[in-house]
């Protein structure tokens, strides 16, 4: 294969697909311009732009979903708050692994955390008048803001570069003391940067909380995914790091997608802290006639959007969440793959002149894991990922997710084994081309 691919046939497919600006292209549009130019030359293209899991699903998932649909369960409405198994599996889970208390009525099951951010966004939007504002702490998911626009909610955002640690209170409360903020959505491990928020960071996150009553979304979707400590010994510190700690205002957003690869099925929960499920708030009182959060997001949002979540794939989530508190399965050995994936994959963009963006959490090395970020000296994001499409590697603007930084988010779960090498030439000759213009 001859490198760069023409650029007329790049830019065919982006006129094709209706692309103004790859820097601000979607991952789905990332993911159709590479299936076009792949379709049209027949170049295998190294896919870094869509975070889908890469390795097989949990077979304690596969099986017990599939005894649950030998004994008939497809044929019956799910519980609308979830089957009583899950909810106690996954109330022993939270306490297996995070270390915090939140009862079974608190877990609620939800068509991917994706369904999970959206309902919440509702509910928290709708508690108080004047409070009707998301605040992102980004990098972030780009489809929840995707979220927030669909449902007419404001938001504001700030990027935690430059304001991690001491940095970080300061910052935070110059959104909350205006009054308007609802909720505060961050994950950790983080997508794209893959920082974990410290302790003390998370600390700083609850008292604020606390002190100016907003409630934190704390998206966990990359589960114990900090590879840098051993978080996989149930009821064995340490624990999975948690806003849970420093505040009674907050729910877990918990996916099966990642941590046990089961995305096709579309499962997470929604787990409220026992403090918010029980409160009433006056905008729900309002609008609802009565209701406390929880009764109000299981009964009236929830029940709304999709009158529950697939009942077969209930049952493989708690046995997933049970084998795991019960010590006998280890799900962070098995997508520690992605950790190994990682190191080979920064190795090779590092060799060939790329920088790693969010590089550090308080002077700690970037963990490895499902992403990291990229950069190349002299170069827009937008640039970039202009650039590398012609020698066929994908991955987003980092601009897409948030950040004010100049780079591209790279996904490391589709990589195969003869992917190394294939990467290593490709770079070697965009750096080739590129190394004069830095």
């Amino acid at each position: 294969m001859n490198y760069p691919v023409s650029q007329d046939i790049i830019n065919k497919a982006v006129k094709e697909l209706h692309i103004s600006d790859l820097e601000k292209a979607t991952i789905r549009e990332v993911v159709a311009i590479a299936d076009k130019v792949e379709a049209q030359t027949g170049l295998e293209f190294v896919r870094m732009e869509m975070g889908v899991p890469g390795l097989p699903p949990s077979q304690v998932g596969v099986e017990a979903e599939i005894e649950a649909l030998r004994r008939g369960v497809a044929s019956i409405y799910p519980p609308i708050d979830g089957i009583p198994a899950l909810k106690t599996a996954t109330s022993r889970f939270i306490k297996a692994f995070i270390d915090l208390d939140i009862a079974p009525e608190g877990c609620v099951p939800v068509v991917g955390s994706m369904e999970g951010s959206f309902c919440s966004f509702i509910v928290a939007s709708q508690c108080r008048s004047g409070k009707d504002t998301i605040l992102f702490i980004d990098p972030g998911f780009p489809v929840q803001k995707q979220q927030a626009h669909v449902l007419g909610i404001k938001y504001e955002t700030f990027d935690v570069y430059d304001f991690r640690g001491d940095r970080l209170k300061d910052k935070l409360e110059s959104y909350l003391k205006r009054g308007n903020i609802a909720c505060i959505i961050y994950s950790n491990p983080n997508n794209p940067a893959w920082i974990c928020l410290k302790d003390e960071e998370l600390r700083t996150i609850g008292e604020l909380a606390t002190k100016y009553d907003t409630i934190v979304f704390e998206d966990l979707a990359y589960f114990a995914m900090d590879f840098r400590k051993d978080l996989s010994r149930p009821f064995e510190p340490p624990f999975q790091a948690s806003v849970g700690k420093y505040t009674d205002n907050y729910a877990l957003l918990i996916s099966g997608s990642k941590a046990f690869s089961y995305a096709g099925q579309r499962i997470a929960v929604v787990a409220i802290s026992d403090a918010l499920r029980k409160r009433e708030f006056e905008g729900l009182t309002a609008k609802y006639g009565g209701g406390t959060f929880g009764s109000v997001f299981i009964h009236r949002v929830l029940y709304a959007a999709s009158t529950g979540v697939s009942h077969s794939a209930q049952y493989a989530l708690a046995a997933m969440f049970k084998a795991a508190a019960d010590g006998e399965y280890n799900f962070l050995g098995e997508v520690a793959e992605y950790a190994r994936r990682a190191r080979k994959i920064k190795d090779i963009f590092l060799k060939h002149g790329f920088e790693i963006v969010y590089d550090t959490d308080l002077g700690e090395p970037i963990g490895d894991g499902f992403y990291f970020t990229i950069r190349y000296p002299g170069m827009t994001g937008g640039q970039l990922i202009k650039s590398l499409i012609p020698y066929g590697v994908t991955a987003i603007s980092l601009s897409t997710t948030g950040s004010n930084q100049e780079g591209l988010r790279a996904c490391v779960s589709f990589i195969k084994d003869n992917q190394y090498a294939l990467l290593d030439e490709r770079l070697a000759h965009f750096a080739e081309q590129y190394k004069n213009k830095k």
